[in-house]
């Protein structure tokens, strides 16, 4: 049915070491066959919650691991299209590419991932920039060549807008994300402040995924900060 009425579409998959590491480029190979799919977004194991005879030793894979995996095992995409993402380069990494019949075009080796990173928004949700908009019309509708798309290019990467062009729309975007949520064992306090993805606790306070499992979840940090004298 998602595919009968077209609804917009992203597959998650937890990955593991040794446990599906070896299917991302069926998943993609599939992902992209189906209409309604805009994206595949990968996720390492995080040591949080329920993890039922989970050997980190054995299987932790790393996002370097995973974007390595993605254009080993489905050679369309290459390392130059699989970038960080500004907001937090260590935990996230993106790739776009476009869907035009049975052809999938990767883009964001146009971009410099430098100029990326220097220059682009904090955050990975752009789909109420009318700039970004603007410059995803250009590039949609003109047809500028790859020399000439770096411009108009320039900050596509952290999310999918809407738009519309005589030939192409929403419907001919992909979108591969690899996002990394730290966990006690890769715990990193300088990557945890950029964030990008975050969690209303029950006190109405925002609060990083990362730290909503390992410290907030089931009320661990008034344990902790009773430990701590902290209350």
């Amino acid at each position: 049915h998602l595919n009968q009425f077209n609804v917009s579409t992203t597959l998650v998959v937890t990955l593991q070491n040794g446990l599906n590491d070896h299917e991302i480029g069926a998943i993609l190979e599939y992902a992209l066959k189906q209409r309604c799919v805009r994206g595949v977004t990968f996720q390492p194991t995080q040591v949080a919650g329920r993890n039922d005879d989970y050997n980190d030793q054995k299987g932790r894979i790393t996002l370097t691991e995973v974007r390595r995996k993605i254009y080993e095992q489905y050679p369309t995409f290459t390392p130059q299209d699989l970038i960080p993402v500004p907001c937090n380069p260590d935990a996230l990494c993106m790739a776009y590419a476009l869907k035009i019949g049975d052809e999938v075009i990767p883009m964001t080796h146009l971009i410099n991932p430098e100029d990326l990173l220097n220059n682009s928004k904090n955050t990975i949700v752009f789909e109420h920039d009318e700039k970004l908009k603007e410059h995803m019309l250009n590039l949609f509708s003109t047809g500028v060549s790859v020399d000439c798309a770096e411009d108009t290019f320039g900050e596509l990467m952290c999310c999918l807008p809407r738009v519309k062009s005589d030939n192409l729309s929403y419907d001919n975007l992909f979108r591969i994300i690899i996002m990394n949520f730290m966990d006690p064992l890769d715990f990193d306090v300088r990557a945890v402040k950029k964030s990008c993805v975050h969690i209303v606790s029950d006190k109405y306070k925002m609060v990083p995924f990362e730290t909503m499992n390992i410290f907030y979840r089931d009320h661990k940090i008034d344990t902790i900060r009773e430990k701590l004298n902290m209350n």
